[in-house]
């Protein structure tokens, strides 16, 4: 039996919570070890631009911040449990690594 580890990242906690918990299902449904999902840390990448672009008036600025977070997932599993776990609906903001050890 082989390990996988599954990195998921996107914009959106709720939409990651929602993959891993199909992921969970799977794995409660065929019956493999699961660990996870474990919250890695969250990325900010924060942007700072001036709001009049030809520089008269006082120094006013805006800040931007995008935040992308990250779960991690362990199945051990065979492939058959892995290629279930490939099937599941992904929505596009989401981003899956999938490593085999």
């Amino acid at each position: 039996m082989g390990k996988a580890r599954i990195k998921l990242i996107g914009k959106s906690p709720k939409e990651l919570d929602d993959v891993c918990n199909q992921i969970k299902e799977i794995a409660g449904a065929t019956g493999v070890d699961i660990s996870g999902p474990i919250n890695l840390p969250t990325k900010r990448l924060k942007v700072t631009t001036r709001r009049t672009p030809c520089g008269d008036g006082s120094d006013t600025y805006e800040h931007w911040e995008m935040r992308l977070h990250k779960r991690v997932v362990d199945v051990a599993g065979d492939e058959r449990t892995l290629r279930q776990i490939m099937r599941v609906k992904v929505p596009d903001t989401v981003h899956v690594k999938i490593s085999l050890e």
